[in-house]
């Protein structure tokens, strides 16, 4: 009798823990502990673009040399968790070769955070392309496009230089997660076809603004250069209302592709960039694609880690204007 009675509660209590499951994340509202726009969040001054339907915040700066001929265009892509801020440092050194472009990926920074879409996941890999070509239809103006990328974005530019040729020339790679950092997220992207999972999706994602602030120390070699001002820059766009659910989405979003196992076949001049002290992209990996990628330069930067373009913005500068000179096309 007693086991009878035991193996009864224990059956309706497995009911009610799956009824629960079932019911509960459907009827808890969820409130985001943002509260402002994107454009609010942005502040006064700050550019804007609509490409593919979105709202893309951009940075700019127009070409500085002495003649407008024939200069290209860089498009710069951020890393994990940053923003056009990552850039602010080596854009104007930049303008000295060609016109700059930096723009907030899709999830960070304060482009416009979508929810519902047709066509591509903008989130995705191949959302995400889709964007990279729209911006260089809009802003390329037929000029040679030189793609940067860094950490995350690193991978991103990468994966579209491989499969577009044609539209990228040359390739900035700065600290890219592509041998350890490099895999989908097909596991997750399973999960969120169960409605209560993706209910509880914005719930499950509020814990990356400490563990935001882990990944930023761990980024600096120089610590007295994270200032106040700069974690500022890092995470007032977690001010915008919805961040929440745009980062379940971009976590859940494909990005499964096939860049490691090709990287032989990237045919751009190439420049690999990196920290040597990096503790979130080990050094060591630039150092290997190295020895992968055909027709690079490797330059490793002192006195920096995951971000070199902030740290060191000098000798970074001085590394890409050298390259760009030695690599350009006749």
């Amino acid at each position: 009798m007693a086991m009878r009675a035991f193996r009864r509660f224990m059956t309706r209590a497995l009911l009610l823990g799956i009824a629960a499951f079932l019911i509960v994340p459907m009827v808890i509202p969820f409130e985001s502990s943002g509260t402002l726009t994107n454009v609010e969040a942005a502040g006064n001054g700050e550019e804007f673009a609509e490409v593919n339907g979105i709202q893309v915040h951009i940075a700019t700066e127009e070409y500085s040399g002495p003649s407008k001929a024939d200069v290209p265009l860089f498009i710069l892509l951020h890393g994990f968790g940053a923003s056009t801020h990552s850039w602010r440092f080596v854009m104007k050194s930049l303008s000295t070769q060609g016109d700059v472009l930096a723009y907030d990926r899709p999830a960070f920074g304060y482009t416009e955070r979508p929810t519902s879409w047709t066509g591509a996941n903008p989130y995705g890999f191949e959302g995400h392309f889709e964007l990279i070509s729209a911006l260089i239809e809009k802003f390329g103006k037929g000029q040679e496009i030189i793609l940067g990328g860094h950490s995350a974005g690193g991978q991103i530019a990468c994966e579209y230089a491989r499969l577009n040729p044609d539209k990228v020339q040359r390739l900035i790679l700065v600290d890219p997660a592509i041998l350890t950092t490099g895999t989908g997220s097909s596991w997750i992207n399973s999960l969120k076809v169960i409605p209560q999972v993706d209910r509880l999706g914005p719930f499950l994602v509020r814990g990356v603004a400490s563990s935001g602030n882990d990944l930023l120390e761990r980024s600096y070699y120089d610590k007295a250069q994270l200032t106040d001002e700069v974690a500022e820059g890092y995470f007032r766009p977690l001010t915008i209302k919805g961040w929440e659910r745009a980062f379940w989405e971009y976590s859940t979003a494909p990005r499964d592709n096939k860049l490691a196992q090709n990287l032989t076949s990237i045919s751009q001049p190439t420049l690999l960039i990196t920290g040597k002290y990096d503790l979130v992209v080990p050094t060591a990996d630039t150092e290997k694609l190295a020895t992968i990628i055909k027709n690079n330069q490797l330059v490793i930067v002192d006195k920096s880690g995951h971000l070199p373009q902030e740290e060191q913005p000098g000798v970074f500068a001085d590394a890409v204007i050298k390259w760009v000179k030695a690599t350009k096309l006749p």
